[in-house]
């Protein structure tokens, strides 16, 4: 009986080591003087924030653009939806003539995932992802991307009209 139980506490122990704390959202301490409710995103540390408003955010690990396909700044949520369909942009269009013009919503080649919140002045969203290897790189052409799970809590807790904003 040890035996197993040490197996057991062998296996969850790698287990634990493969997912990694960078890997699943979790409570921090947040000191950064935004408003309760705003996205902090940066990109460097491929983390995003929820702030709290309690000196605590939720972070959460995201794909954020590939050099070159960054931007920073201040944007507003402007939409929230439910496994949205997706036209690629021109620029993805362009480096990806044989996309489709348009995806639906729920299906394994969208990639917006499960939800989106659209972001106000541009063609960025934060969404979830059908490629969840991609999460913690730099991947995308300037949106966020978040594990499917992460999104959908994402989704629940922010407004529409919340403040991002994008750091180095």
């Amino acid at each position: 009986m040890s035996g197993r139980l040490a197996l057991f506490g062998l296996a969850g122990a790698m287990l634990a080591g493969c997912l990694g704390a960078a890997q699943a959202r979790e409570v921090v301490p947040f000191q950064n003087g935004v408003a309760p409710g705003s996205v902090v995103i940066s990109v460097s540390q491929r983390k995003l924030y929820l702030v709290n408003g309690d000196g605590t955010a939720i972070r959460y690990p995201v794909a954020v653009g590939r050099p070159g396909k960054q931007w920073f700044g201040t944007a507003a949520i402007d939409g929230k939806y439910v496994a949205p369909a997706w036209s690629p942009p021109a620029e993805v269009k362009r480096d990806n003539p044989r996309l489709p013009n348009l995806i639906a919503g729920g299906s394994p080649s969208n990639p917006m995932g499960a939800a989106a919140m659209t972001l106000a002045g541009g063609e960025y969203a934060i969404h979830g992802t059908n490629r969840p290897n991609s999460v913690g790189t730099y991947a995308s052409y300037g949106c966020i991307r978040m594990y499917n799970q992460d999104v959908v809590d994402l989704y629940a807790r922010v407004d529409v009209g919340a403040q991002v904003y994008m750091t180095r």
